[in-house]
């Protein structure tokens, strides 16, 4: 675990792994789109699409239109949803990784998930390569059935996932950013738009959420069985 933990740190610091960030930058978007739209579907709306960016954004188009809950609390859930995507995710990963039966189920679950997204709610060019290079990687290494290759494929992913919380730390505290010439409002924003509260104050409290997440799976991984 500390070992995972390391080498994903260093994958993100250092300048010689450009090559592997810039998938990994995707496939962590993809987790937080895909937390958009879920979270929405769960809620009773519905999900249409979602779209990656060449420079590592993204955005889910989903509708929360005959949510089963008022309708503000659904639009602030849904924006919550992409930003702890990548946490809930990684955190369920990184439990699954404690037993060799849980990974295979983990992984067996992350690929279906991957590619029932390929085919719904993919529709770019970019996010179609990148997400199936990654779900035929993750086939590859189902199908040879190497129990501690799994675990460690399992444990990284997630462990990546929830890092992933360290790069998008300043878009947490980010009101409102440009997109193609127009000004859009943060996850963060859209939350404090329909709930009282201001951007900052619940991505403080996101944060602290998220590193909650991952005290807790890291405590229960290493917990003697």
């Amino acid at each position: 675990m500390i070992l995972i933990s390391l080498l994903v740190f260093l994958i993100w610091q250092l300048p010689y792994f450009g090559f592997i960030q810039y998938p990994l930058l995707l496939l962590g978007t993809w987790f937080h789109e895909m937390g958009h739209g879920l979270t929405a579907l769960f809620l009773g709306g519905k999900f249409y699409y979602l779209e990656i960016y060449e420079n590592g954004g993204g955005v889910a188009y989903s509708s929360v239109t005959g949510s089963y809950l008022n309708y503000s609390i659904a639009r602030a859930l849904t924006s919550a949803g992409g930003l702890f995507g990548p946490a809930i995710s990684g955190a369920l990963l990184i439990a699954a990784a404690r037993n060799r039966t849980t990974a295979r189920i983990a992984l067996w679950i992350l690929l279906s998930v991957m590619v029932l997204s390929l085919c719904i709610w993919i529709h770019d060019l970019l996010a179609l390569v990148i997400l199936s290079v990654f779900a035929a990687i993750l086939f590859f290494i189902a199908i040879l059935r190497v129990r501690n290759l799994e675990v460690f494929t399992v444990l990284f992913l997630g462990t990546q996932c929830v890092l992933s919380t360290y790069l998008q730390t300043g878009y947490l505290f980010t009101k409102q950013f440009q997109r193609n010439g127009k000004t859009l409002y943060s996850d963060t924003q859209m939350i404090a738009e329909y709930l009282p509260g201001t951007y900052w104050m619940w991505a403080i409290f996101i944060l602290i959420l998220t590193l909650l997440l991952l005290y807790k799976s890291y405590a229960y991984y290493l917990k003697k069985k």
